[in-house]
């Protein structure tokens, strides 16, 4: 690759940091805030469904009635942004920039273990242990007399065990990504924004516009569609290994810009649990072995440009 085009490539990938970073900041600025998670969760399917609904109708139109579309977004569409928004309400950033992003490289190792067959190498192996030591660390700090938060990381837990199953699901089904993103977005909003105006408990009257437009234009346009649509972009030019070590930088920019940005206190423990999983991240993804990508990645950069083309033709 040109020089010029490699530093293009990772000024793309230092974007999609910044966008995952930012996220984890915006949302526990929104779970602070009198807006209810359930306000969250329809802000952000309200705006990106206008944005993407004429993307469908004109442009990329993934069968939406589809048994897989319809899994994919019970898990990474309403079980993830329920499970996720809801922890925002309860725990600090520091905490959700641990259990997010930073435990992702595991949970998807565990879930790629389960539902593709995939072994791991002992360079990987290390890079969890490196996780398994921060959450410890965090779960230490949780438990010697800030246990408030409890409730809330363990539903950022979950909402990170939910991510991962939708993203090795991703790589089985070998759904192209924006077909994924236009439908499960679309899918979530229909499902969802009927019984939020109908029976779930609201409190956007109360909340400054600013706000609401802040949370509309992140969570709706920036986190579910630029983002992806970088993401992508990216495992194109670097490939996903590169661009996976890259992502070990969310936990520690999101955790340390929550200190100035929203008042929060760093205990040692805390930045324990920062260092050892944004290494823990970079090492279990600089060390993926080809053998295992190859085998068991289809979404990699070849598969997908492969596959994707065969299933629009199948849905056509």
């Amino acid at each position: 690759m040109p020089p010029a085009s490699r530093r293009s490539a990772y000024s793309l990938a230092l974007m999609v940091v910044a966008i995952w970073s930012g996220f984890i900041l915006v949302s526990r600025i929104g779970g602070a805030s009198a807006m209810t998670a359930w306000d969250l969760f329809a802000i952000r399917y309200v705006t990106a469904a206008a944005i993407l609904i004429p993307v469908w109708r004109y442009r990329r139109r993934p069968a939406l009635l589809d048994g897989r579309m319809l899994a994919l977004t019970a898990i990474g569409g309403l079980a993830y942004g329920l499970l996720a928004f809801s922890g925002f309400k309860r725990s600090p950033a520091t905490h959700a920039a641990i259990l997010l992003p930073g435990l992702l490289p595991f949970a998807i190792a565990i879930a790629a273990r389960v539902l593709l067959g995939e072994r791991l190498g002992a360079g990987r192996w290390a890079g969890l242990g490196l996780i398994g030591a921060g959450v410890a660390s965090l779960a230490g700090e949780v438990f010697s007399g800030n246990a408030a938060s409890l409730s809330g990381d363990l539903l950022l837990v979950a909402a990170s065990a939910c991510w991962a199953v939708y993203t090795v699901l991703l790589r089985r089904w070998a759904v192209a990504p924006l077909d994924a993103t236009v439908a499960v977005t679309l899918l979530t909003a229909l499902l969802y924004l009927p019984v939020y105006a109908l029976a779930l408990p609201r409190n956007l009257a109360s909340v400054p516009w600013p706000e609401i437009l802040l949370q509309a234009f992140y969570q709706g346009v920036l986190a579910s569609i630029v983002q992806m649509l970088l993401y992508v972009r990216v495992i194109s030019l670097l490939g996903p290994t590169r661009l996976g070590a890259l992502m070990a930088l969310v936990p520690a920019v999101a955790g340390l810009l929550a200190l100035p940005l929203l008042g929060e206190s760093l205990t040692a423990q805390i930045l324990a649990g920062l260092v050892l999983v944004s290494a823990g991240a970079w090492q279990a993804n600089r060390t993926f072995p080809s053998s295992e990508r190859s085998q068991h990645c289809p979404t990699s950069t070849s598969g997908s440009r492969e596959m994707a083309p065969r299933l629009h033709r199948k849905r056509s």
